[in-house]
């Protein structure tokens, strides 16, 4: 590129004069920085889940508990350990981590593939499998709810293991901390992240080193690998072995964490990183638990915390604190990008967001869903009061995306590539029978506390589709109160319309190039002036993450090339910020028919004031929801980064 500077996954960076092919000890060193960094950021999650998820099997509270005995223990641990195999290694890591846009992953992605392909097969499939997935991302949101909830509550319940008289003070410390997690977000996380990775190398290391003490002082544990172990204890003892398998879908919570952070590190670093350090060292946690408590079945109390060695219990309490405090920021993190997402894609309306990063393009933050989930969290913290609690609530959220995922990759498999339908409805069949029996033993805690997400979800959920469906009814009569914009031109030309031409830019922001904007035709219309330059900007959200410089801007001079009006068509991908001054910075004078004058330009936006009507377009409660969303939209000045001194804004109203 002309300015020395290339497109990257993360952002713009400079291109530096250096050989086609690096030194291998280079090559070596950059894949390592890009697996440290991933560990600091994908895994904190599904990382920390050894700390609860035996502990919540065999807790003697749960409404279906597991007997603890030699084979139940054998059983579970088998179990946890084939199903982490078959959803994270299989189902994320060999499959749906293939299914990428451009680069990027993540249950969005997966909706926008199944978008590209709805011209080509069957529209209402399409239609259905994209509000599965609205749904699936629905759910992320309840996820990055109880995650943070859970995951420092499980940690900060370490104090009772050393000393139980600080029980008491195990909520108020969880809260301290996520309010102090929520309140930094607006600094971001350049700075901390970058010893993420080395903590997060340090919690793996000596969770695995626990883990292998455990196993030390009780071998036979290494037979729960074998398969008949998990088979016989879910099919031969079904009763309990269904029920299990609410709690043991916690050892998969964070699974969608590898797919969605899949843009930021690439597939390649996170697969090194899953098979060569976290899952080995999850694994030998789970199995020196399950030793523990078959040595003592009392150790169900905390076998995470009873496996460490008395010296080292309060430093784990600390390690652990920070990799919860990691897991969180991932999901939060994730949270922002999910949002941002969707506000792009049109299923949400366009929020404050702030970049806090001049390097990273992932690391943002969204004010509004910064409170939201801070205000959500401490909610949680203070009503379920302790992890296993909110065990059950946390697997409902985790079961629906994953089964959504699957769904979606297998759609995208036999659609875009084109796989025989033998292997598609074989592969389908094998992983949505094990998703669906998770989905329907998380469904028996229902009254328990699985009812949160699916509520969390359905609200999303029908916000999402009730935003994009008012937006078509708000564009519908857009398009006809606007009228067409080549004949509105033509007018101009033609002398029908009285106007005074004054010299300098005006920059129109619009949908598209086939309506006149509104802010334009009152301009014309009631103040009877037009300037001497005058630009129409649409900006257009692709169904990619990115689109590189060349692809970004489209010029269209409407039928003259000397009357001073263009059209500009500026295209960014779903993962970008648009910045309007920028790309007609961009602009070459030979196709803009003269200089613009963008340091001295006046920008015109078209504010829409909403009102319920009669019309039947949709329910008055869903109207109602539709208007009530509008008032958290982002300011459009800031969003489009328009310098609000030199901004003009002409309002009109639209019933829906």
């Amino acid at each position: 590129m002309a300015d020395g500077q290339r497109e990257t996954p993360s952002g713009r960076e400079p291109v530096t004069p250096e050989p086609k092919a690096r030194p291998s000890g280079v090559r070596q060193t950059v894949r390592l920085a890009v697996v440290i960094g991933a560990l600091g950021v994908v895994f904190g999650d599904i990382g920390t889940s050894p700390i609860y998820t035996l502990q919540t099997v065999f807790d003697p509270g749960d409404p279906h508990p597991v007997p603890v005995s030699t084979q139940n223990v054998y059983g579970v641990v088998s179990l946890v350990f084939w199903s982490v195999m078959i959803i994270v290694t299989i189902t994320y890591v060999l499959l749906a981590m293939r299914a990428d846009n451009e680069g990027e992953g993540g249950i969005m992605a997966l909706i926008t593939l199944v978008r590209q392909l709805s011209s080509q097969r069957s529209r209402r499939t399409a239609v259905v499998l994209a509000a599965l997935g609205i749904f699936g991302a629905s759910l992320f949101f309840g996820d990055s709810m109880i995650t943070p909830a859970i995951s420092v509550l499980s940690a900060v319940e370490g104090v009772k293991v050393v000393e139980p008289s600080l029980g008491g003070a195990v909520v108020p410390i969880t809260a301290v901390i996520i309010v102090i997690l929520f309140l930094v977000q607006r600094h971001g996380t350049a700075a901390v992240g970058r010893v993420f990775g080395p903590i997060m190398i340090v919690w793996f290391t000596a969770i695995g080193a626990c883990g292998i003490g455990g196993i030390t002082d009780h071998p036979d544990i290494l037979k729960a690998l074998w398969p008949s172990y998990a088979l016989g204890f879910l099919f031969g003892h079904f009763g309990t072995g269904f029920f299990a398998l609410a709690a043991v879908v916690l050892a998969v919570t964070g699974a969608e964490a590898l797919y969605a952070d899949m843009g930021h590190f690439g597939r390649p670093a996170i697969t090194r990183a899953w098979l060569f350090l976290v899952f080995p060292a999850c694994i030998l946690s789970y199995l020196g638990q399950g030793a523990l408590i078959l040595n003592d079945p009392r150790n169900i109390s905390s076998p995470f915390f009873l496996l460490v060695p008395h010296w080292g219990r309060w430093p784990m309490i600390l390690l652990a604190t920070a990799a919860t405090v990691i897991a969180a920021q991932a999901v939060i993190t994730g949270a922002y990008s999910v949002t941002s997402q969707a506000a792009q894609l049109g299923y949400l309306p366009r929020l404050r967001i702030a970049h806090t990063s001049e390097t990273t393009i992932g690391q943002i933050y969204v004010p509004w869903i910064n409170w939201l989930l801070m205000v959500s969290v401490l909610t949680l913290v203070f009503a379920f009061r302790s992890s296993t609690a909110l065990a059950f609530a946390f697997g409902m959220a985790v079961t629906g995306t994953i089964t959504i995922t699957t769904l979606l990759f297998f759609y995208v498999a036999r659609a875009k590539w084109g796989k025989p339908l033998w292997l598609v409805a074989s592969g389908a069949g094998v992983l949505l029978f094990a998703d669906l029996l998770f989905v329907a033993a998380n469904l028996t805690k229902f009254v328990h506390g699985a009812w949160l997400p699916l509520l969390i979800g359905l609200t999303m959920f029908t916000i999402m589709v009730t935003w994009q469906r008012g937006r078509e009814i708000v564009t519908a009569s857009r398009i006809r109160n606007e009228g067409s914009l080549r004949e509105f031109v033509d007018q101009l030309r033609t002398g029908e319309l009285s106007e005074l031409r004054v010299p300098g830019t005006a920059v129109f922001l619009n949908r598209g190039k086939q309506t006149a904007p509104l802010a334009m035709r009152a301009n014309v219309e009631h103040n009877h002036v037009r300037h001497e330059h005058i630009v129409i900007m649409s900006i257009e959200t692709e169904p990619v993450p990115r689109v590189t410089a060349d692809d970004r801007v489209v010029v269209d001079s409407l039928g003259y090339a000397d009357d001073g009006i263009i059209h500009v068509t500026a295209r960014i991908g779903y993962m970008e910020t648009p910045d309007v001054p920028g790309t007609l910075a961009m602009l070459d004078p030979a196709v803009t028919e003269g200089q613009l004058q963008l340091d001295q330009a006046s920008y015109f936006l078209s504010k829409i004031e909403l009102q319920r009507g009669d019309e039947p377009t949709m329910a008055p409660w869903r109207k109602r929801l539709f208007i009530a969303t509008s008032y958290i939209t982002a300011d459009a000045a800031e969003h489009f980064g328009l310098p609000r001194e030199r901004t003009v804004i002409m309002g009109s109203q639209i019933e829906v």
